[in-house]
């Protein structure tokens, strides 16, 4: 029964969102609010900032503000507002994103990875289209409202899914990774690397790929003053460089520097994350590996079972595509479910494996874009499908740091101004998620 609402309630969602816009009175004008997800967010009194630092474990913040060089990171938590929060599972960047810029969980929005094996098609591909998502944004509704809102992404996996439904004739979306092929049309500008202050796109591996979107989001926010902001970077410096590392104090001192600006310009800022990020080697830099797809293999036989792992996408020396989370379907109906679960349940790593319909009751999945049963590792172990199928050659000498499973949830929430009476008593009776930020940033704040 509660599935069986679970499922209404979302095709509602997406029945709301379908309804055409209410008429807006004259032109500057706007409703006091958006219905938005089953949730009412009011018009931003002041332009708003989300930004997302993809694989934000709070430890790089803890560690840069411990060290001195996070001055407007501390600024938000003594003058404004801050709290370790939890990301949605998978603790990957697409539903995490999506999760944000929604509100809501996956079980609503349906982006369950970034890859996922099609139930429609039997078809294993990217879950980077905005076909794929059944709830509207609160960027794309509040553009249908007149608002004008930029949407820009370091890594352009998220782009297509950011952008869907922003009216890109009063707004702005792109990813750096292809600025080279910004159009108006397509972008609603084209002008995306001046924006940047690059002459080309940045590496994919690099800072720059981050750090010159977030600087085009100040430089955008200094000429058009949009409603609505969101910023997504990339995790490539989280992948390689731990905690109070030289390299990643450097590069969330950019940030700490882009937060600043931004406060100062008049933003009201909301930063927060899509997962955290964990080390996942041993002692002797060699990463903690448990190839899920040979265990079942040796176990029951080839082509008993598939194991999907939704951290893959193109960027393979983040992480090799290998992550502490995966979906095993079973292909043989005479395999029973309980079988499987105790195979992988032996090996060591393995914190925790559930049947389908039990895992999106807990986790908030949709049960029809998971498979038959879901795995997550512990902290510092990651799952693998064929060993064959995994070039640990990319990491290029670093040790594998990852993410995906219920250990790399941790994130932090953090805001520019206090929080209401009434908001503050919400924070002090759960725990928040990430994907409160918009929530908190417009309904929320003094």
């Amino acid at each position: 029964m509660k599935r069986q609402f679970r499922a209404a309630l979302g095709a509602l969602f997406v029945a709301c969102a379908a309804l055409p816009a209410p008429a807006i009175a004259a032109e500057g004008q706007h409703p006091q609010s958006v219905y938005v997800n089953g949730k009412l967010y009011n018009w931003p009194a002041h332009p708003t900032v989300v930004i997302l630092i993809d694989g934000n474990d709070p430890e790089y913040i803890k560690a840069g503000i411990e060290q001195g060089v996070l001055p407007n990171f501390k600024r938000l938590g003594e003058e404004g507002f801050a709290t370790v929060a939890l990301g949605a599972m998978p603790s990957l960047t697409n539903p995490n994103n999506i999760s944000v810029i929604t509100g809501q969980p996956p079980a609503v929005h349906g982006i369950t990875g970034n890859y996922f094996l099609d139930p429609e098609t039997g078809r294993e591909v990217m879950m980077d289209q905005p076909g794929f998502e059944r709830a509207e944004s609160i960027l794309a509704a509040f553009s249908r409202q007149g608002a004008k809102v930029v949407a820009l992404t370091a890594k352009n996996k998220l782009a297509k899914m950011l952008s869907s439904g922003i009216h890109l004739d009063n707004g702005i979306s792109f990813s750096s990774e292809k600025a080279d092929t910004c159009t108006r049309k397509a972008n609603g500008t084209a002008d995306c690397l001046a924006l940047m202050g690059r002459s080309s796109p940045p590496d994919v591996y690099s800072a720059d790929l981050s750090l010159a979107m977030l600087e085009a989001g100040v430089r955008i926010y200094e000429t058009e003053r949009p409603d609505l902001m969101y910023l997504s970077t990339s995790d490539y410096m989280q992948h390689t460089y731990a905690p109070g590392s030289k390299e990643a104090n450097g590069f969330y001192a950019a940030i700490d520097r882009v937060i600043g600006r931004l406060v100062s310009l008049g933003a009201t800022v909301a930063v927060t994350a899509d997962h955290g990020m964990n080390d996942k080697s041993g002692a002797d830099g060699t990463p903690n590996v448990v190839f899920l797809q040979d265990v079942l293999d040796r176990a029951f036989g080839a082509g008993k079972t598939r194991v999907i792992l939704p951290i893959t996408d193109p960027y393979v020396r983040h992480h090799g595509a290998l992550g502490s989370y995966a979906t095993v379907f079973i292909r043989d109906s005479g395999l029973k479910p309980t079988d499987v679960m105790q195979a992988i349940a032996r090996e060591q790593g393995v914190d925790m494996v559930m049947e389908r319909y039990a895992a999106a009751r807990i986790f908030e999945l949709p049960p029809d874009r998971i498979g038959d049963l879901v795995v997550s590792a512990d902290r510092h172990t990651v799952l693998g499908g064929r060993k064959s199928e995994h070039d640990l050659a990319k990491l290029a000498g670093h040790r594998l740091r990852s993410h995906g499973g219920l250990s790399d949830r941790n994130t932090y929430l953090m805001f520019s101004r206090p929080l209401s009476d009434r908001y503050a008593a919400i924070a002090a009776s759960r725990r928040l998620r990430n994907f409160d930020a918009f929530d908190f940033a417009l309904n929320g704040l003094k």
